[in-house]
C-alpha cells in the first residue's frame, strides 16, 4: 500500500499543501492514507511524520512529493529511510523520481541526499561570508538596541549619582525590564 506524507514549513495561509496533495493523489495514494505537517523540518515535533511512520507496515511504500519534505538534514533523512528499509518498507520521492525498492533507487537517494546537504552547506557558507563582509564594513546585524547609546550614557551617569532604577525608568521613560537588560549588556 502507498502511504503519503507532505509538509510545509509554516502554519497559516502563506504556504499550502495543495500541490503536494495533488501530486500524491496523482501517484495513486488514497487521500485517507496521506499524513501532513505544518512545521519546520528542522523541528523534532513533526506529529504527522511520526503518525505516518507508525502507520506504515512491511510491504508498504512511504511516498513524498520531494526529498526535502521528509527529513530535516541528510543524516535525519538517511536515518528515516534506513529505518524504513529495516522494516521492509519502501520509500519513494516523486519529484526526484527515486524508489528505494531498487538498488539504483537507493543509490540515487544517497546521491540526492548528499547534494541537498551540499547545497545547504553552500547557502550557510554564503550567508556567513556576507555577514562577515558586513561586519568588516561596520554594519552589525540583529535587532537595534532598545536604548540608544547617548541615552544609556545619561542613564549610567544618573545611576552613578544615586538615582534609583524606578526613578530612571520614570525620568527616561524606559521599562524596567528593558533597563535591566540594557544594564546587563553594558557590563564589561
Amino acid at each position: 500500500m502507498l502511504i503519503g506524507y507532505m509538509r510545509v514549513s509554516t502554519d497559516g495561509d502563506r504556504q499550502s499543501t495543495d500541490l503536494q496533495r495533488d501530486a500524491l493523489i496523482g501517484a495513486g495514494i488514497d487521500e485517507r492514507n496521506i499524513f501532513e505537517d505544518k512545521a519546520s523540518g528542522s523541528k523534532d515535533d513533526c506529529v504527522g511524520l511520526a503518525q505516518a511512520l507508525e502507520y506504515v507496515k512491511e510491504g508498504d511504500t512511504l511516498v513524498v512529493w520531494k526529498l526535502d519534505r521528509l527529513g530535516r538534514s541528510l543524516p535525519h533523512l538517511i536515518e528515516i529511510v534506513s529505518q524504513l528499509k529495516a522494516k521492509g518498507i519502501g520509500f519513494k520521492s516523486l519529484t526526484e523520481g527515486m524508489d528505494t525498492s531498487s538498488p539504483s533507487g537507493e543509490l540515487l537517494f544517497h546521491v540526492f541526499g548528499a547534494l541537498a546537504q551540499f547545497e545547504r552547506s553552500l547557502i550557510q557558507e554564503r550567508v556567513n561570508a556576507g555577514l562577515a563582509a558586513a561586519r568588516k564594513r561596520g554594519r552589525i546585524g540583529g535587532r537595534p538596541r532598545a536604548i540608544p547609546q547617548e541615552k544609556m550614557d545619561a542613564i549610567l551617569d544618573a545611576l552613578n549619582n544615586g538615582m534609583s532604577k524606578a526613578g530612571i525608568c520614570r525620568t527616561f521613560e524606559v521599562k524596567r525590564s528593558t533597563l535591566i537588560d540594557a544594564l546587563n549588556r553594558s557590563k564589561p
